[in-house]
């Protein structure tokens, strides 16, 4: 299993969004190094769920319950969606301020590139954000 994160500015799509959704295609990714990361991602990996721009935390887990297929939306045909189910909550958000002053968090690509809205997370990066938030690093 590979560890994600994937990000959404609440007021387009929130947490809240995805938990009433329940399983919903994850769209609209325009960067090319992001649909790469998306390209990559296979059946049962998880992603935080982060909201950018509003909050800038880290709120919830999905589950990628479809892999990468073609976005209809994209003219161009270079770009897909993945579609994730909604896993849980995190009992506690982590902030992007909690991040970038764990020293164990350094590395992050959420730290080093935070502009980025699909992006790796390490399985010892998972453990730990998963510690904060209170929940299980299943």
């Amino acid at each position: 299993m590979a560890f994600w994160l994937v990000k959404s500015e609440p007021d387009t799509w929130s947490w809240d969004d995805q938990v009433a959704a329940g399983t919903e295609a994850w769209d609209g990714v325009r960067n090319h190094q992001a649909a790469n990361h998306m390209r990559s991602m296979r059946l049962g990996d998880r992603a935080f769920f982060y909201h950018s721009n509003e909050g800038k935390a880290i709120v919830g887990i999905v589950e990628v319950v479809r892999e990468f297929y073609p976005d209809p939306a994209d003219a161009s045909g270079k770009f897909g969606m993945v579609d994730v189910r909604a896993v849980g909550p995190l009992a506690e958000p982590v902030s992007l301020k909690q991040v970038k002053a764990d020293p164990a968090l350094a590395e992050m690509v959420l730290v080093r590139n935070s502009r980025l809205s699909v992006q790796p997370v390490t399985e010892a990066e998972w453990q730990h954000v998963c510690r904060l938030g209170g929940v299980e690093a299943g």
